[in-house]
């Protein structure tokens, strides 16, 4: 799908056509749609095809009059068991007509930004609408991770009251989406400092100063994904020490009660095998015999809980 995107007055309007000034955002073009951004707009096959690859890395790449520039954007599904946090590469390329996006699905980023999360946004000013698009995926990272940190935070607490696998897995599943958030801000930052490098915005000092933000927000957001993942790491650790003592305390109990309920059976087999054993003509040599296996149980039983097994 291609929208044409045009700011008016500081807000964004779909327009049915491509107009002088438009934003072209493009989620999941088809084949079709991507031989018109390819003809209308001069961009590079390979543009395309590297925007559109679920396991393209960020980067920045010139061809003639165009500038790619991919970075990842976080990707929040929401299914039965909670939200699945992941990444996709997001691939924004400059031309001479105007921005051109390009992504393998529709992404929070275009509908933040069309929705208005950016204020006095103007698609007619290429470049700062790139840093414009670049800053608010860095804040869509930061939201996402204290989405994270929220669910992290419940599964613990839901944790504290039964350790079932369901908040098990529920905390594994956030800390894998983490994992792909701090690859994908890492390599965004590369990105970010490449642009800086590279004087993307030399001649307008106001882009410089958001460049600068959008810098200070990605490295915000890659020590927040940091601190994060370790207090899972270290929640994880913790509950796996609980589990397996927990076990250890089980397999102590039963061992226990095992030896105690094999007691009666020694001494009952005993007495009752086909030699000659003491008491076998006595009248109440039964009951001495069930009396020895009482001792010897209560004795054992004695033993166990003063050893901690019971």
């Amino acid at each position: 799908m291609i929208r044409f995107l045009l700011s008016s007055s500081g807000c964004i309007v779909e327009k049915m056509k491509f107009e002088p000034g438009c934003w072209v955002c493009a989620s999941a073009p088809t084949e079709e749609e991507q031989n018109y951004l390819k003809n209308a707009f001069a961009i590079p096959e390979q543009f395309l095809r590297a925007a559109l690859d679920e396991e393209e890395r960020s980067r920045i790449d010139i061809e003639d009059d165009c500038t790619l520039i991919i970075v990842d954007t976080p990707v929040c599904l929401g299914t039965e068991n909670g939200n699945d946090y992941s990444t996709l590469p997001f691939g924004i390329i400059l031309t001479p007509k105007g921005v051109v996006t390009v992504s393998l699905k529709n992404t929070a980023l275009c509908d933040s930004v069309i929705s208005g999360a950016v204020k006095n946004i103007s698609t007619k000013k290429y470049r700062r609408l790139v840093l414009n698009l670049l800053y608010q995926n860095a804040t869509l990272f930061l939201q996402y991770l204290r989405q994270a940190e929220k669910e992290g935070t419940f599964a613990e607490k839901a944790l504290n009251k039964n350790t079932g696998n369901k908040e098990l897995l529920r905390i594994l599943k956030i800390e894998k989406g983490l994992v792909y958030f701090s690859t994908g801000l890492k390599g965004d930052e590369a990105v970010l400092e490449k642009l800086l490098r590279m004087k993307f915005i030399s001649d307008y000092p106001e882009d410089a100063e958001l460049l600068e933000d959008v810098i200070v927000e990605n490295r915000q957001a890659i020590e927040m994904c940091a601190i994060y993942r370790d207090i899972l790491t270290r929640t994880m650790d913790a509950y796996s020490g609980v589990i397996s003592n927990n076990m250890n305390s089980v397999m102590k109990l039963l061992a226990a009660i095992t030896i105690i309920l094999t007691i009666p059976q020694i001494v009952f087999a005993l007495w009752g095998a086909n030699t000659p054993v003491p008491f076998e003509h006595d009248a109440v040599g039964f009951w001495i015999v069930v009396g020895v296996a009482v001792v010897l149980t209560a004795f054992a039983t004695v033993f166990a809980i003063f050893k901690k097994w019971l």
